[in-house]
């Protein structure tokens, strides 16, 4: 199979988005979630401001805010799907750079506001949003310092809950009618793939997931993830050990084998050399995989399918899921 390339990815991504926004009016006819937005451009003429039910309790924050402060990878892959490019973002300690799953061009007004779970809150300060999203997994512990400096719109966590989540993240930049479209074009996105896999005797195959984390050992993950919803809306089945409602556990590497699936697909976190990834891929527990065996385990993207927690992130793990198929 060859390598799936994030060229070939945009393209095929970019009539789902076009197509979800047909029609769908949003309350700002300036921007549009098919290309970047000018980041921090103020409001010509400012709407009522908008509460929103949060994890904290009633947030009021401006209506249509502009300069948006994402401070975890879902509430950035919301802020960009609904068409706000962030004025500033976090991005997890180990990340180098922001998800690569979005072009260049939109994210590169974006300042770097410091680690997901310890921003920089002079950096945040300095930008002046007008709307900070995170939710408390991350940032429950500094609620109060970040509502000092703008309105704070936090869920209660990410991941799994992802789809409710990007409704908050949605009504609090006063897109409800693009998370809407872009909802109803996802769930078409699942209608085809699904056909696809029955089409080609894949539907109900045992995928399993493994991250290899630096500091975090191998972790398995389990239906209640990002990754592992899709999986479902997908109608795939898990292994044994990850059919569970456990969000994740970390896996000795002499336990390798409950990994084993009729897909595995892998990625890393870090440094390979020091999250076990290296090591892990030359030792014999691993080459004793049926699924390494028959070349069905294939490396994935870590950004994408563990960090890509929203809408667009969801449907390249579509796609990627209906090729490694062979759907």
């Amino acid at each position: 199979m060859p390598p799936l390339t994030r060229r070939s990815l945009l393209t095929a991504f970019g009539g789902l988005g076009g197509a979800a926004l047909t029609g769908c009016t949003t309350r700002r006819a300036a921007s549009s979630p098919a290309g970047p937005t000018a980041a921090g451009t103020p409001s010509p003429t400012p709407l009522p401001e908008v509460t929103v039910a949060t994890a904290t309790g009633p947030v009021t924050v401006p209506g249509a805010p502009m300069r948006v402060v994402a401070l975890d990878t879902a509430e950035l892959d919301s802020a960009l799907t609904l068409g706000i490019t962030p004025v500033g973002a976090a991005r997890p300690a180990a990340d180098r750079s922001f998800p690569d799953y979005w072009p260049a061009s939109r994210l590169d007004r974006t300042a770097y506001v410091g680690p997901v779970g310890d921003p920089d809150l002079a950096a945040v300060r300095a930008l002046r949003p007008d709307l900070i999203l995170s939710n408390q997994s991350r940032d429950g512990d500094r609620y109060d310092e970040l509502r000092a400096i703008a309105p704070t719109v936090l869920t209660q966590t990410t991941g799994a809950p992802w789809k409710a989540n990007v409704q908050t993240h949605a009504q609090a930049l006063s897109r409800q009618d693009a998370a809407a479209a872009f909802a109803a074009s996802y769930q078409r996105h699942v209608s085809q793939v699904v056909t696809a896999l029955a089409n080609a005797r894949a539907g109900g195959r045992k995928v399993s997931l493994l991250r290899f984390v630096e500091g975090g050992g191998i972790r398995q993950y389990g239906r209640q993830t990002f990754p592992g919803s899709v999986l479902t809306d997908a109608g795939l089945g898990r292994p044994d050990a990850q059919n569970t409602d456990q969000a994740d556990q970390e896996l000795p590497p002499d336990q390798l084998a409950k990994a084993d699936g009729d897909l595995l697909l892998y990625a890393g976190y870090g440094d390979p050399g020091r999250n076990g990834l290296t090591a892990t891929l030359a030792s014999p527990a691993w080459q004793s995989l049926e699924a390494v065996k028959a070349h069905r385990a294939f490396p994935v993207d870590d950004q994408l399918w563990f960090q890509g927690i929203g809408y667009t992130g969801a449907n390249y793990v579509l796609q990627q899921l209906q090729r490694f198929l062979g759907a």
